[in-house]
């Protein structure tokens, strides 16, 4: 199964770099060659080219969200990002809209998309450093990816 790990964020953004830096970790474990790692700064109709051609994508990004608690992990399926779909503009689309819009234009999507999410306290602080708890989450995060998804 042709796989492909995808780490997002914003590098000089502190913790929005999470996913990035779990992907880069992961990337130091696994010599696969059916599995290729990378790490990207895209969003919206860009993740599309990254994530077509591949059975299996896996995406490690940041997340906010009210309760959580920084470096919590939730995992996430496309399903759960459904009642998002618009499309206002093509030049501002979400992630679930980018599926939809490339199943519909017959592109060779993954028939498998795991969603990992970082929790984040921001992502507005101008730093190469993610915050302390997100940075001690990394590696309990990449051991549980690698169970998970690799087993």
């Amino acid at each position: 199964m042709k796989t492909s790990v995808l780490g997002l964020g914003n590098p000089i953004l502190g913790d929005d770099s999470v996913g990035m830096g779990v992907a880069g970790e992961i990337k130091k474990q696994i010599e696969d060659e059916n599995v290729d790692i990378k790490e990207a700064s895209v969003g919206g109709l860009g993740i599309l080219d990254l994530i077509q051609g591949y059975d299996k994508v896996i995406i490690i990004d940041s997340i906010q969200t009210k309760d959580g608690r920084p470096g919590q992990l939730y995992k996430l399926e496309p399903s759960d990002f459904k009642e998002t779909i618009h499309l206002s503009s093509p030049h501002d689309v979400n992630f679930a809209t980018a599926i939809a819009l490339g199943r519909k234009l017959k592109m060779k999507m993954p028939e498998v998309i795991d969603i990992y999410a970082v929790g984040i306290k921001g992502d507005i602080t101008f730093t190469e450093e993610c915050t302390p708890d997100v940075s001690r989450a990394i590696p309990k995060i990449v051991a549980k990816i690698l169970a998970e998804e690799f087993g």
